[in-house]
């Protein structure tokens, strides 16, 4: 399709309902239309070229163009471009994606149910949760507990289980029973003197007041992002789930992983809960499942929530739960061809190398920088947040907004990033080259020094 570019502007002002943006901004300014990728560029309408240092929305981890993927779909498109996997039906395709999955679960024998985004396997994740302590007989035993700063979805449940205020207000959220507790982001929340060790064990230790304040009989689990992403890009302090997990065993509360950015190698593991030595009772993930391509997701359950659902489902009757896009024939492909190429290509691997290059260059490029307070992050995971005083750590006024100043420049120069306030973050596609880590940590650099000229 070719649209004039002015023409396009316009329809989309006009047409189209953009989800996390500032219509403000947006009516202001127009939109910025990528027309074509590959590999890890994009070219918008005015034939711009961009480095995508976000893999689409922390996707599109395979880059663009991959030609294994497009067959993958064009194929399985014309042989059975759909069915679905209600009242015990199923697609061979569907069934080899999930043997697939299953075998390179984190948790011994999972089961797969599948959906079509991060939002509805969370969804499904909570209605889980409720459904196994009703079949074991603990109907009180439904709070949920996540952090603040975390981000689980957008959903009405989902969306109020993120800990970001943003999504609350104006939506009525949270519904149901939700908790939070605290964000466990080391550098603005520990206390003077503190070791990363002791912020953990204070988490924990408040965690578990918490826990007992509501009555352990009503808490049922714990929603965990191994890094948190949309937050701010938070890894957790030194011996955080170390120090959670008993907590966790303690109470009998369920630990559910929330993977949907982690998992296929982000962390430079096949799972981020690999990364800290976790076995998660759900897991939950999408994104990189399909490398963006085609939207899916899927949610892992482990023996001991899948063992009560077995056991009592002739008492309870039919599993009324699902979507028509559950266990999609054309995701199920698309997710197969990306994790061959993940195996073929050695890309966690590659991964986990090329990750922490991108952290050493950016140390060594910005790391004594008047703006930047941390860079933080692991393997290709990596935020950098701006501040006012970096003895003090002041932030700016949000007013200000000079996070979203920053990343003007940015693609201004042709780099892909995004504002989370103002830390900006990068998660490239795992198939970035060094070279192209050198150019991306080059970028930012003139970047970061051209907005410092005009508020320093």
């Amino acid at each position: 399709m070719t649209l004039d570019v002015q023409l396009a502007g316009r329809i989309d002002r006009d047409s189209l309902f953009h989800p996390f943006t500032s219509v403000a901004d947006l009516m202001r300014d127009g939109p910025r239309i990528m027309v074509e990728g590959k590999g890890v560029r994009l070219r918008d309408i005015h034939g711009q070229e961009y480095l995508d240092g976000m893999a689409g929305l922390w996707c599109v981890t395979m880059g663009y163009g991959r030609e294994e993927i497009v067959e993958a779909i064009a194929a399985q498109s014309a042989r059975l471009s759909f069915f679905h996997a209600f009242n015990s039906l199923s697609s061979d395709v569907v069934v080899e994606c999930a043997e697939m999955l299953k075998a390179r679960a984190p948790m011994p024998t999972a089961r797969i149910f599948f959906g079509a985004s991060g939002s509805d396997a969370n969804e499904t994740q909570l209605k889980l949760i409720w459904y196994y302590n009703n079949l074991r007989g603990r109907p009180e035993k439904k709070k949920i507990i996540a952090r603040w700063g975390s981000y689980h979805g957008s959903a009405v449940a989902t969306g109020g289980l993120s800990g970001l205020p943003s999504m609350h207000g104006l939506f009525d959220l949270p519904q149901g029973p939700i908790l939070h507790t605290a964000n466990p982001h080391f550098y603005r929340y520990a206390a003077a003197g503190m070791s990363e060790r002791q912020f953990s064990r204070k988490l924990a230790e408040e965690l578990d007041a918490q826990i007992e304040r509501e009555g352990p009989g009503t808490v049922a689990a714990f929603f965990a992002e191994p890094v948190m992403g949309a937050g701010g890009l938070i890894p957790p302090p030194e011996g955080y789930f170390e120090e959670i997990l008993p907590v966790l065993e303690k109470h009998d509360v369920l630990l559910v992983a929330d993977e949907v950015i982690t998992g296929f190698g982000r962390l430079g593991t096949y799972w981020g809960c690999q990364s800290y030595g976790l076995q998660p009772d759900l897991l939950t993930t999408a994104k990189g499942l399909t490398s963006g391509y085609f939207p899916a997701s899927a949610c892992l359950v482990s023996p001991k929530i899948w063992d009560v659902i077995e056991s009592k489902s002739a008492e309870a009757g039919l599993f009324a739960h699902g979507f028509t896009y559950s266990a999609h024939p054309v995701g199920a492909a698309a997710a197969i061809a990306t994790l061959k190429l993940l195996d073929e290509e050695k890309i966690v691997e590659g991964a986990a190398e090329r990750g922490d290059y991108l952290l050493a260059r950016m140390r060594d490029a910005i790391g004594d920088h008047p703006l930047v307070g941390e860079i933080r992050g692991r393997r290709l995971m990596l935020g950098v947040e701006l501040v006012r005083d970096r003895a003090t750590k002041e932030a700016f006024p949000m007013t200000d907004r000079v996070g979203r100043r920053l990343l003007g420049k940015l693609f201004d120069r042709g780099l892909v990033s995004r504002a989370l306030g103002d830390t900006l973050v990068f998660a490239p596609p795992l198939v970035i080259s060094k070279a192209e880590i050198d150019e991306l940590v080059d970028i930012f650099s003139d970047a970061l020094n051209a907005t410092a000229a005009e508020i320093l």
